[in-house]
């Protein structure tokens, strides 16, 4: 070990005993009050301590104020070099900061927000192309430019994608917008993947709804088929009732309100009435004179006496 790592790991005698200096520079950084208790020093170099002070200050659990000074050789007035906030071992630190893009999560737009799509983004493709140099036999090639007119075509200096504006006539983005296929870029297969991977998760088979449902999607009247390739494994249910309404389900899919699950049961129709309302029936105030068990005698001398 060389004499000069020897002194670099002992602290400076001047510079260790200069710790007024040092606590007077973290307060004035900082502010009255907010400068702990000295913590220790490490020495940095030859002739370089640096002091730690504990940090008071809200929100700075742990931190500490670390001063450092130094001492030109030979000299025995102690400087100041710097002052520091640093985090300790146990300090509490913010999160790592993540990209916007990465911390982004489906939900988070609201309205008037703009979402930038990355320019190399995989998940698109462009949507047409076209050559720099037309056909021989194209409406809008050099040789066939005197037949403009004629064509009712109009004559662009390069591709569409290079144009402000779109011509009308007479170029692939023309024939492209005729035909519903204007957009620059379109979903790539990758796209097409990844957005079929997380509909699968969401409304697929392997969903505890679908597990538990009497029938799938594909045999459901509430489903509305979709166009393109996703066509073939999803469509969009059009069930009120439905967890999944209006959203994109997997034809393997399946919920309790499936069209042809169960029939509904025809309503009871209600028993005739027991009792005529219709119809009144008399009540007399008082019994009759022959409704009882004992026959009533014209002579009530006559009558046998003990009769109960």
């Amino acid at each position: 070990m060389s004499a000069a790592t020897t002194r670099s790991r002992t602290p400076d005698r001047l510079c260790a005993e200069a710790l007024d200096l040092a606590r007077s520079a973290a307060e004035e950084a900082a502010a009255p009050g907010v400068v702990g208790e000295h913590s220790g020093l490490v020495s940095e170099g030859d002739r370089v301590v640096t002091h730690y002070f504990e940090c008071k200050e809200l929100g700075y659990r742990g931190w500490r104020w670390a001063v450092t000074v130094a001492r030109a050789s030979r000299a025995k007035v102690v400087t100041l070099d710097e002052v520091v906030l640093l985090p300790g071992s146990d300090a509490l630190l913010a999160p790592e900061w993540v990209p916007w893009s990465e911390r982004l999560r489906p939900g988070d737009m609201g309205p008037g927000d703009l979402l930038p799509t990355d320019a190399e983004d995989l998940r698109l493709e462009p949507g047409y192309s076209g050559e720099d140099e037309p056909a021989a036999d194209s409406a809008v090639s050099h040789e066939m430019a005197e037949l403009v007119e004629a064509e009712d075509a109009e004559v662009t200096g390069g591709t569409p994608a290079n144009l402000p504006v779109a011509p009308s006539r007479g170029s692939i983005a023309a024939v492209a917008e005729e035909l519903g296929m204007r957009r620059a870029r379109v979903l790539s297969r990758y796209g097409l993947h990844v957005a079929a991977d997380r509909w699968e998760e969401s409304f697929g088979a392997k969903t505890p709804m679908a597990q538990a449902a009497p029938a799938s999607c594909v045999t459901c009247g509430f489903l509305a088929p979709i166009g393109g390739s996703l066509g073939q494994a999803f469509g969009v249910c059009a069930n009120e009732f439905s967890p999944a309404d209006g959203r994109v389900v997997a034809l393997t899919y399946g919920c309790g309100g499936h069209s042809e699950a169960a029939v509904m049961p025809a309503p009871p129709r209600p028993a005739p009435p027991v009792i005529d309302e219709t119809r009144v029936d008399p009540f007399p105030l008082r019994p009759a004179p022959d409704s009882g068990s004992v026959t009533i005698m014209a002579d009530e001398d006559s009558a046998e006496l003990g009769h109960s």
